[in-house]
């Protein structure tokens, strides 16, 4: 089968649709990955052939914005980023259309594919790596200012919709889309689930499915994918790391430019806790001048080879990085800004795996005082080894590669019908 795999983000984006580029590979498939070319080297490195969309310099330029992380405008900032690219990834899908078969696989940032799609009748997965994108009026995820009991949220959901996200997408969207003499949307969020087939990269105990999530649908497990995890740590991390005692891991995102206040609290919060710590981030603007030698920065470090000699984890609350942190066995405490964060971060405090802490509180003294609290808890600890043991088989991406499969066979005997 011939499979075209395309997402947008950063590397909590891309990672997992890598991994399942490999994972589909090795099981005889043909496939292309399209993203930006920022990741143009990983995909090339695993021999992965692969089709830009925009430039690495736009990816650069826009990581800068502060709208990226802010609660109500991030949507707003993403849909005029995708702008960028839409009609580029829509004309790389029809040429994919106009030459024979294939299958597509995207996430549900992906307009100019699910456009294509429906324009030129080629089958098109929807993979969502986190459940807060499958917006429920059953269970609704959480968003920022979201609060109350279920019919006031679902509410809440809904004056969402209405304020943040269609306005920002859907008059250009069903403007182009009417050029190309097709009906508008009328929801995007319900639009972004392709009616071939839906796959949640993300086990049921982390999200039951819900009675009113699309159809159809296979849930899988984690993709728990990480570039450079095939090599060994870097001499330097693990000479850190076989120093003292497991340090606590500070990373504020893959892309996030905004955390220069996130890394001085972290350190603060190491000196007051007494305890070591890695802070993970390719900015150096970011990192305070001068470091305590109990305090060690690393460009990048692939997580499920350094969390394992850690005590905890602190972090925005991207889906990635919280899985990994469950795949470690080690308590995460989480400082979510925007996007699927909040709803991450109210799945791991319920799960009892760890707690999170706000923006306006992320300061050193409180951050201290949450992780002691965490790392003192004899309940925590046990039940993250809990949770570390259902993800030993590490089998989501296989499990998520048969999904595909499953689906596209299912898309192909509709249409045969």
């Amino acid at each position: 089968m011939k499979i075209l795999c395309s997402t947008f983000g950063s590397a909590g984006d891309v990672f997992p649709i890598l991994g399942l580029c490999l994972a589909l590979r090795d099981r005889g498939h043909e496939v292309t990955l399209a993203t930006n070319p920022y990741f143009a080297e990983m995909a090339e490195r695993h021999q992965i052939p692969f089709e830009p969309l925009g430039t690495e310099s736009q990816f650069r330029e826009s990581i800068q914005h502060p709208d990226l992380w802010h609660p109500r405008r991030s949507f707003g900032y993403l849909f005029a980023m995708l702008e960028l690219v839409r009609l580029q990834q829509f004309e790389l899908f029809a040429r994919y259309a106009r030459q024979g078969p294939f299958v597509g696989v995207v996430n549900c940032l992906s307009f100019g594919a699910m456009t294509a799609a429906e324009k030129f009748g080629f089958p098109c997965i929807t993979a969502h790596c986190q459940p807060a994108v499958l917006w429920s009026d059953v269970k609704p995820p959480k968003l920022p200012g979201l609060f109350g009991p279920r019919w006031l949220r679902s509410g809440i959901v809904r004056l969402g919709e209405r304020w943040f996200v269609e306005p920002a997408a859907l008059p250009v969207l069903n403007h182009w889309r009417a050029e190309l003499g097709l009906a508008p949307i009328q929801r995007l969020t319900t639009w972004w689930n392709s009616r071939d087939g839906v796959l949640g990269m993300f086990p049921e105990w982390y999200a039951p499915a819900q009675s009113d999530w699309p159809s159809p649908l296979k849930q899988t497990d984690f993709p728990l994918w990480n570039f450079r995890s095939d090599q060994s740590l870097e001499d330097e991390i693990a000479e850190f790391l076989s120093e003292g005692m497991p340090p606590i891991v500070f990373a504020p995102g893959s892309a996030n430019v905004q955390a220069r206040e996130f890394f001085a609290a972290a350190v603060h919060a190491c000196q007051r806790l007494g305890r070591r710590g890695i802070l993970l981030t390719e900015f150096d603007e970011q990192v305070p001048r001068i470091l305590p030698a109990s305090v060690a920065r690393f460009s990048y470090a692939p997580l499920d080879l350094v969390l394992p000699h850690c005590s905890a984890l602190v972090h925005h609350g991207g889906i990635g990085t919280a899985s990994q942190a469950m795949l470690a066995g080690i308590p995460q405490l989480i400082m979510p800004m925007a996007h699927d964060q909040f709803d991450n971060a109210e799945r791991i405090t319920q799960l009892g795996i760890g707690s999170s802490i706000s923006f306006r509180s992320f300061r050193g003294p409180r951050i201290a005082r949450k992780l002691n609290a965490l790392l003192t808890n004899p309940g925590v600890l046990q039940r993250c080894k809990q949770i570390a043991d259902r993800l030993t088989r590490r089998d989501g991406l296989q499990r998520s590669a048969v999904a595909i499969e499953q689906l596209a066979h299912m898309s192909a005997t509709d249409v045969s019908d």
